[in-house]
C-alpha cells in the first residue's frame, strides 16, 4: 500500500500518526483524501485546490512538480512526502 509521510507540524491534526495510508492513484487523489479524513488540514495541504508554493511534494524521492503535478501517478509501494519552511514542515 502506498504512504503519506506526515510531517512534524502536521501530526497533531492527524493523531499524531508518522504516516497514513494513501488512498487513489495520483497525489492529488491521495491528499483529497488526507485532507477528508481530516479536514483541519485542508487549508494547510491546498491553496486554491494545488498544493502551495512553498510546499514541496515528493513521490520516491521525486519532486511531484518535475513529473505530473498532482496527476503524478502513485503505485501500491509509492511513498508521498512534503517539505516546507512553512505550513507542512
Amino acid at each position: 500500500m502506498s504512504r503519506i509521510k506526515i510531517p512534524p507540524v502536521l501530526r497533531p491534526g492527524v493523531g499524531g500518526l508518522r504516516e497514513i495510508e494513501a488512498i487513489g492513484d495520483t497525489v492529488g487523489e491521495a491528499l483529497q483524501e488526507l485532507v477528508t479524513a481530516y479536514p483541519s488540514l485542508d487549508g494547510r495541504v491546498f491553496d486554491n485546490g494545488e498544493v502551495p508554493q512553498f510546499i514541496n511534494v515528493f513521490v520516491d524521492g521525486d519532486d511531484i512538480r518535475v513529473l505530473a503535478g498532482l496527476e503524478t501517478k502513485i503505485a501500491p509501494e509509492s511513498v508521498v512526502a512534503a517539505t516546507s519552511g512553512c505550513r507542512w514542515g
